[in-house]
């Protein structure tokens, strides 16, 4: 008996229905959070070059002496480690490194005489001074590919993701709260 091709076709697919579809994989260099997540760690690294080679810091070292730059007033470990999203015990090695190297101090918090903040010393003040500005330049070369209205465009669409997940944006935003 010969076959005809409707008979192939048939066949075809009873064999298809009868077979498990592939199922669909994720492509990571398609997911956003993995892709952001290597984004970050990309930026970090390039970014880490200008305080790892000169001033011997790593990457949570400089998040404590960012985090203290930039405030006011003293702060906690605990809320350096919440702002900067890095696990407690790391923020406690790089602040135990940096209290050995004089860059930050710890002072009684007036509210409760059991925990001390931490704040820096003159020789970290000096340290976060110099840093910055060079960090500022990396990052205009990091952003050099986007044009002005691209990096504003960037920085809302952050802004909204940051939002939908009630993250903190600003410093002002943090001691008003008192999130951290």
């Amino acid at each position: 008996m010969a076959r005809t091709s409707s008979d192939f076709a048939l066949k075809t697919r009873n064999t298809d229905e009868a077979s498990p579809r592939p199922k669909a994989r994720l492509d990571l260099f398609k997911f956003v959070p993995f892709r952001l997540n290597r984004l970050a760690a990309e930026v970090s690294s390039a970014l880490a070059v200008e305080y790892q080679e000169r001033h011997g810091l790593d990457i949570p070292a400089w998040r404590v002496i960012a985090t203290l730059g930039f405030r006011v007033d003293a702060c906690s470990a605990q809320y350096i480690a919440q702002c900067t999203r890095t696990h407690k015990s790391t923020i406690s090695r790089a602040v135990t490194m940096l209290l050995h190297e004089e860059l930050i101090e710890r002072v009684e918090n007036e509210a409760d005489r059991r925990e001390f903040r931490l704040q820096l010393t003159r020789k970290g003040r000096a340290l976060y001074e110099e840093l910055f500005p060079q960090l500022l330049r990396r990052e205009d070369e990091i952003l050099a590919c986007l044009s002005a209205q691209e990096r504003k465009q960037l920085s809302a669409l952050l802004g909204k993701i940051e939002a939908s997940l009630d993250l903190i944006q600003t410093s002002e935003e943090a001691d008003a709260k008192q999130a951290y």
